[in-house]
């Protein structure tokens, strides 16, 4: 009978050590869960999304292993970031943080906010305005905010939010050129997003990118432990869609 227990506890042992050993691996090479804590994607992305980022899409860095362990230098099966990608990546100034952001900018590439408008290698980004965003705050009321489709060079498209027009504390900006190796990334609430027009963030080192968003699997207004209120809180609308 001791026997039957011991064989059936290292058995149980074997059996976790197995699957934890499988989810490493998906984590590290293949997909790794995220969710959304800020606005500053909206509305492409909504806070309480939790999205799937493919770690393959960039090849692999040491950021690519848990805790982001130095085990090797430089990115290996190196693939380019496309623009317009929503991209996961290590905060520059800080790297125990992850930020996601669009990638606007590739290397050597000379990019500039001017009124509002992004200049990419000294041409306006075509802008045209699209309905309003709503916006509902915990509290239930509600704001409408200006909505625009951005069109990049490459053809992608996507939705951005001018909150306060054209008039906001980046809508003005220097002439930044993209160093090789590196990206400029831009939240599309270009309001409220803090990114490669700030100091602190910059240029985004190729290192430093973690993968690129691919699609969501579940959103939530609310609190995703009270799963008593889900019939009311989860938006079954978002869940298993892509990213654009």
């Amino acid at each position: 009978m001791e026997k039957e227990k011991s064989e059936g506890l290292s058995e149980t042992v074997r059996t976790v050590v197995y699957a934890v050993l499988i989810a490493v691996f998906i984590r590290t090479f293949a997909y790794e869960p995220f969710s959304i804590p800020s606005g500053s994607m909206k509305p492409t992305l909504l806070i309480g999304d939790y999205l799937f980022v493919s770690k393959f899409s960039y090849g692999y860095s040491h950021h690519s292993l848990p805790f982001s362990l130095p085990l090797f230098s430089g990115r290996m099966l190196v693939s380019e970031p496309e623009r317009g990608d929503v991209a996961v990546f290590k905060y520059p100034s800080d790297t125990s943080k992850d930020y996601i952001k669009r990638i606007v900018g590739l290397p050597g590439d000379e990019i500039q906010v001017v009124r509002g408008l992004l200049h990419i290698n000294g041409k306006a980004i075509t802008r045209e305005r699209t309905s309003d965003f709503i916006d509902r705050n915990p509290s239930g009321s509600v704001r409408r905010i200006t909505r625009y489709i951005e069109t990049l060079p490459n053809g992608r498209q996507h939705f951005i939010l001018e909150e306060n027009g054209d008039r906001g504390q980046a809508d003005n900006t220097p002439l930044y050129v993209v160093p090789e190796e590196h990206f400029f990334a831009m939240g599309d609430n270009r309001d409220n997003s803090n990114d490669s027009r700030f100091l602190d963030v910059r240029f985004i080192p190729r290192v430093n990118l973690v993968g690129r968003a691919d699609f969501l699997f579940f959103s939530i207004d609310g609190t995703v432990w009270k799963i008593w209120s889900w019939f009311s809180t989860v938006r079954f609308g978002r869940m298993f869609s892509g990213i654009e």
